[in-house]
């Protein structure tokens, strides 16, 4: 009896295999970072523009440096702001364009569509995309900050009017200007995936950066200090790298103004994010 029910019942259905594999086994994030950093060291271009960056920010902590030996002692005497105004000032330059052809490069190559293909998954594409960037030039910006540091100390010693890592507020200025330096190519980044066009996302930001603050000086008194703060240029760069932050009354401080040209970048990212998860490739 058992037998002729067991019988009747059939052979059990065969298990559905799906086509998909599961979850875990898909590629995901620290996949897609192994790859985006692959792509950052493998491009020739991003090494000179890199050591670009280290002999410019450096021969211009020595030269500056050098040049205000004489002004030494004076109460404005920022030593420190005067060794690090080369980084940020090379910063903006190079890191904007790295942080630009982090993606707009597969644009113009046309290698994005095979990036998506390899990732699918955009959010996940745009978001090692992002995280490789900022890691490379927060790491890259940090060497950089203490190296012009001490090298601009180094050509102060003998004025005796240079400042230590553990003079008030020397730290802190050495560590903001990395975080600033990392904040412009964040910024570079969320443009380029936005315009997807690297001339067009220099230029954009070169326009942000350094147009827009200069045309704001012709303001009325009334309103020009208050429009001058909220924007990412170069007299709000000021209190990020110096401890004696003189004649900027009307800016924010140090870290307030960081916090300004954070919210820029913040802002191009999402704008990117929102453009890259909507757009075709």
């Amino acid at each position: 009896m058992a037998h002729l029910t067991a019988q009747s019942a059939g052979p059990a259905p065969a298990q559905r295999v799906s086509a998909v594999p599961p979850a875990r086994r898909r590629s995901g994030l620290p996949g897609t970072l192994r790859s985006e950093f692959t792509k950052i060291r493998s491009v020739r271009s991003t090494w000179i523009m890199l050591a670009t960056f280290f002999v410019g920010g450096l021969a211009a902590a020595i030269g500056l440096a050098a040049a205000s030996r004489s002004s030494a002692g004076q109460a404005s005497f920022d030593p420190t702001a005067i060794s690090l105004g080369g980084t940020a000032n090379f910063g903006e330059l190079i890191m904007v364009v790295i942080g630009a052809l982090v993606i707009t490069s597969e644009y113009g190559t046309r290698m994005m569509s095979t990036s998506l293909t390899v990732m699918p998954r955009r959010g996940v594409l745009y978001a090692a995309k992002a995280i490789a960037v900022t890691s490379v030039a927060l790491a890259v910006a940090l060497v950089m900050s203490f190296a012009s540091f001490f090298a601009g100390q180094a050509v102060l010693a003998s004025t005796h009017a240079g400042a230590s890592i553990t003079s008030p507020g020397a730290l802190r200025a050495v560590l903001l200007t990395a975080l600033f330096v990392a904040c412009c190519a964040l910024l570079a980044f969320g443009l380029g995936a936005v315009i997807r066009h690297t001339a067009g996302a220099i230029t954009g930001l070169f326009g942000l950066v350094f147009v827009i603050p200069v045309i704001s000086t012709a303001l009325p008194d009334s309103v020009r200090n208050d429009v001058l703060r909220l924007l990412p240029g170069d007299s709000a760069l000021y209190p990020i790298i110096a401890t004696k932050p003189a004649g900027t009354a009307y800016l924010f401080g140090p870290y307030g103004q960081l916090a300004v040209f954070a919210g820029y970048a913040a802002i191009a990212v999402v704008a990117g994010a929102l453009v890259f998860l909507r757009r075709d490739a």
